[in-house]
């Protein structure tokens, strides 16, 4: 069964620099064309686990039932490996692209931790980009370019790419708003 990787009604930015790696994402949600909520919380930092227990950044986009019950299976497979993101979420794609109740979830999902950020998606794709930053949503698009252009242009660290990123995305994409979660992990130890 095919789904449409095309994830409506969200925007969550990544970004990885030599200092750390932040996630961002917008509150709100809509149903249909109507907007629902403007302050959901989209983006997670799941403590005690990844790299050094310094935790995992999860975003997810898509449905919010589809996008906590795969939150929920990727907190499990994190706490079986709990220094090996990418052993957990290759399991979280293959499960969610061969379990036949979770392959009907339709989100998307970006991890990330001191040493590396993966896009996950339910057609088993694992995604690390080369540059260190990641887009999922229908504003997805907007905040990766505006995030690309803020790296090269600039000086600016990771969290704030991510916001002023998050927030051309906001006004230019009617699915994403500028009430913005951000959270990040250090790159130091301790």
């Amino acid at each position: 069964m095919q789904h449409d990787q095309q994830i409506h009604a969200t925007t969550i930015l990544c970004v990885r620099d030599d200092a750390g790696v932040a996630m961002a994402g917008d509150g709100q949600v809509t149903l249909g064309t109507i907007v629902a909520k403007g302050s959901a919380r989209k983006v997670r930092c799941l403590p005690e686990v990844g790299e050094d227990r310094a935790g995992v950044l999860v975003g997810f986009a898509g449905g919010a039932a589809d996008a906590f019950a795969l939150l929920e299976r990727f907190e499990a497979a994190l706490k079986a490996t709990p220094v090996n993101l990418l052993k957990a979420a290759a399991t979280l794609a293959r499960d969610w692209r061969t379990d036949r109740a979770l392959r009907r979830l339709e989100a998307m999902m970006i991890a990330a931790d001191r040493g590396r950020t993966l896009v996950i998606s339910g057609q088993g794709d694992l995604i690390e980009p080369d540059d260190g930053i990641a887009a999922i949503g229908s504003g997805g698009a907007y905040a990766l370019s505006a995030a690309r252009a803020l790296r090269r242009a600039t000086d600016l660290d990771a969290t704030t790419v991510c916001r002023e990123a998050m927030t051309v995305a906001g006004e230019l994409c009617i699915y994403t708003n500028t009430q913005l979660v951000v959270e990040s992990i250090s790159s130091s130890v301790g």
